[in-house]
């Protein structure tokens, strides 16, 4: 299923604005983009590099992170549209995928593993 840039990006930021409130006032310092796909470099920051990449977080995460951190280049969240498309069949399963690779993303900016989103069974 293709969708045009702004369509996906759309998606994205909603998926962005549908987090907890009280979930988006911990989050200080953080960049999210959107790009159509990964390029070699994202493979080698991928937890798991042969997959395909849906998203990546690249950054300290907040359980890391030592003294003030206010000075620091943000943390950054890309999420890759061709992936998404590749995946899906529908808008609606596009706009659900991107959901959950969004919060999974956020999810490795709070400090959790993807075995650990593994075991509680999120993502």
């Amino acid at each position: 299923m293709r969708v045009n840039r702004k369509q996906f990006e759309k998606m994205v930021w909603q998926a962005v604005d549908e987090l907890p409130a009280a979930l988006k006032a911990e989050i200080k310092n953080l960049e999210i983009e959107v790009r159509y796909a990964p390029d070699p470099d994202d493979f080698d920051l991928a937890d798991e590099p042969d997959d395909e990449l849906f998203g990546l977080y690249h950054g300290i995460p907040l359980t890391e992170r030592l003294g003030d951190y206010n000075l620091a280049v943000p943390d950054l969240i890309t999420i890759f549209q061709r992936a998404h498309e590749d995946e899906c069949q529908t808008v609606a399963a596009m706009r659900e995928e991107v959901r959950k690779t969004v919060r999974h993303e956020i999810a490795h900016y709070f400090g959790m593993s993807d075995d650990r989103l593994d075991a509680i069974g999120r993502y």
